[in-house]
């Protein structure tokens, strides 16, 4: 089983220039996926800017762009900011999540994040997109987020609440509920244990919010850092600043992760970051399971 996990900032390039079907094809370059987790992906945001549009100029549904670009494929959605146009338009300005998967899609699960008061510092709501995957290493749950940039606290208070969703999914395993009948909405309640959770998470290797990811979780198997299992001795790679000096003038540094749960540790090939892509002013990571 095969990943990729991409902040994409809309497919907005280094060199100002938005363009998906760039994305895609570098994301395939690095590895014939069978699952593509993606950030920043936009709905209703290709306006102009006195209409709230984002700079390049987003297509006007980016998840129905990546559905055509990906055919034969399940593109899944989640939206954590969903905001009206600025201007006159009645589109709304979205900006969330996608899961692009090749194998069979079960569950589909939308977390929203705690957005715990923050007076002292911007933020927006932020969201947990799951699915439930029948992959070749069996089934897996794979969440996609993307956290709080400014706000530690709300950073801090999204962890938590992904280990409280871990948690539930667990108990589901343990103890699920049969299906009502079969064409009910009151379906099979079990889920996997097994569980892959990526994204930006605007958090500074080693800095808290990474390690409360990794604390232990009663009742469920805890997660481990793909890339550290991959490299144990190496050191860190950077996943933003590398050539997008302007947003980020303080330098490289990693905050995007592939977490797993501890039994799938036995199960990585390869975990890394692609360091060459210009595309996004995040880089790309992809995960390789046996």
């Amino acid at each position: 089983m095969r990943l990729v996990c991409w902040n994409i900032q809309w497919g907005r390039g280094v060199d100002g220039r938005v363009d998906l079907v760039r994305i895609v094809r570098e994301a395939r370059a690095l590895c014939d996926f069978d699952i593509l987790c993606l950030q920043e992906v936009t709905r209703g945001f290709h306006r102009g800017p006195a209409q709230g549009g984002l700079a390049g100029g987003p297509s006007a549904d980016q998840f129905a762009e990546l559905a055509t670009l990906l055919p034969h494929t399940t593109v899944i959605d989640a939206i954590g900011s969903d905001l009206p146009s600025l201007g006159a338009a009645r589109d709304r300005r979205q900006f969330g999540n996608a899961i692009v998967s090749r194998l069979p899609v079960r569950q589909v699960l939308r977390h929203s994040l705690p957005w715990p008061a923050d007076p002292t510092e911007p933020s927006m709501q932020r969201v947990a997109l799951e699915a439930v995957i029948d992959t070749d290493v069996g089934p897996l749950r794979i969440i996609t987020t993307h956290l709080e940039f400014y706000s530690e606290a709300q950073r801090l208070a999204q962890v938590t609440r992904l280990h409280e969703v871990h948690k539930e999914a667990c108990d589901h395993a343990h103890r699920p509920a049969k299906a009502e009948k079969p064409d009910s909405p009151f379906a099979d309640t079990a889920r996997p244990m097994s569980a892959i959770v990526c994204g930006d998470f605007n958090s500074a290797f080693a800095a808290p919010a990474y390690y409360r990811m990794l604390e232990p979780i009663p009742g469920a198997p805890a997660f481990a850092d793909a890339w550290t299992c991959a490299h144990p001795n190496a050191p860190r790679a950077a996943t933003v600043g590398l050539y997008d000096h302007a947003q980020w003038p303080d330098g490289p540094f990693a905050c995007d992760f592939v977490f797993v749960t501890e039994d799938l540790k036995p199960r990585i090939v390869a975990c890394d970051v692609d360091q060459t892509s210009r595309s996004s002013d995040h880089q790309p990571l992809w995960l390789e399971l046996h």
